[in-house]
């Protein structure tokens, strides 16, 4: 009788446990909040951006979760970084709860607000792979570069001080780190991308580094917020995988060139690494020699050339080069007026 009686408490505090969860998910932020951490891992900062919601809001959601053994914290660079416990999937009343989860998360996948949770997530992801990228080093991920005096750097600045004083635009320019690089020869800069709040650590970036003569604007890649023929040469680094339609991106960068102006494209060869479309948000898994020189022919370009920028052994990714020129403008022909013949006398 005693057993049963112990038997009888113990589900009864399952119940309870259960009820308690149940409540707890009664919440639309937290479930929000949850369907993001069962794709990513992510810090108070980025689900702040993601949700919309206060940093307080956020980081109060998040310490139920967790004390809830719904949620897990790791410490990674300075940064809490909050994912879904992997309790969830070994069994146990939290299996069924997560059963329950995962119908619940496809069955609103496709609305609105999921939609656009998972646009924003893409950005986030974007924004710190950019970041990631703007503080490494090519000479920090390959031993042999560590030779006194060579830098990647100091001679793409060198080579940077051979080009006349010219007028480009960075389009998708991210925190700005190739955007300051292209100032210390350019007479004047436009960088141009679709987050303010990227924009803002930029020009926060420039105000350091005491560099004036960059415009920042914001803007989506097919629709730039710059006048016909208003710079000299468009860049596009590793942004054209971002992009919603590859195409018009293009086409609009080689509009806002000057004729004869150049749109130089960096971004990766095709590849199989899906990964990256759910870690870091890429909308494309790079592109094709081939599908970018006719991206390039396609939004107007001539003179078009593609070329491996970069590869290293044994890495999946391989950086493209691509060039292309606008076509000088057609000279205006006079009309030719012909004269009447005059009748004979």
């Amino acid at each position: 009788m005693l057993q049963i009686y112990i038997y009888l408490y113990r589900f009864i505090d399952v119940l309870k446990h259960l009820s308690s969860l149940y409540r707890l998910l009664g919440d639309d932020a937290r479930l929000r909040l949850l369907r993001l951490l069962a794709v990513e891992r992510l810090n108070v900062t980025e689900l702040t951006e993601i949700l919309g919601i206060a940093q307080s809001g956020v980081s109060r959601h998040l310490g139920l979760l967790k004390d809830a053994g719904l949620v897990t914290e790791s410490r990674d660079g300075g940064y809490a970084y909050y994912r879904l416990s992997s309790d969830l999937e070994t069994g146990g009343p939290l299996a069924s709860l997560w059963s329950l989860l995962r119908g619940q998360f496809a069955e609103v996948a496709t609305s609105g607000p999921a939609r656009a949770d998972d646009a924003q997530l893409r950005e986030v992801l974007r924004i710190r792979r950019e970041t990631i990228e703007g503080h490494g080093s090519a000479d920090a991920s390959e031993g042999r570069q560590f030779v006194p005096g060579r830098s990647w750097a100091a001679w793409a600045r060198a080579l940077g001080l051979l080009l006349p004083p010219l007028e480009v635009a960075d389009l998708g320019c991210g925190e700005g780190f190739l955007t300051l690089e292209v100032a210390r020869w350019a007479r004047r800069v436009v960088a141009v991308d679709r987050s303010e709040r990227v924009l803002q650590r930029a020009r926060a970036l420039a105000r350091r580094r005491r560099v004036t003569n960059v415009s920042w604007k914001r803007g989506e890649l097919d629709r730039l917020p710059l006048s016909d023929g208003a710079v000299d040469a468009a860049i596009l680094s590793q942004a054209l995988h971002h992009a919603d339609d590859p195409g018009r991106a293009v086409a609009e960068a080689a509009r806002i060139v000057r004729p004869t102006g150049r749109v130089l494209v960096v971004d990766l060869r095709a590849h199989d690494e899906q990964w990256v479309q759910e870690r870091l948000g890429d909308r494309w898994l790079g592109f094709t020699d081939a599908k970018l020189a006719e991206l390039m022919r396609g939004g107007g370009l001539t003179d078009v050339t593609v070329q491996v920028g970069a590869h290293l052994s044994g890495d999946p990714f391989t950086v493209l080069l691509a060039s292309g020129v606008r076509a000088p403008a057609r000279e205006a022909r006079t009309p030719v007026r012909r004269r009447k013949a005059t009748p004979a006398a």
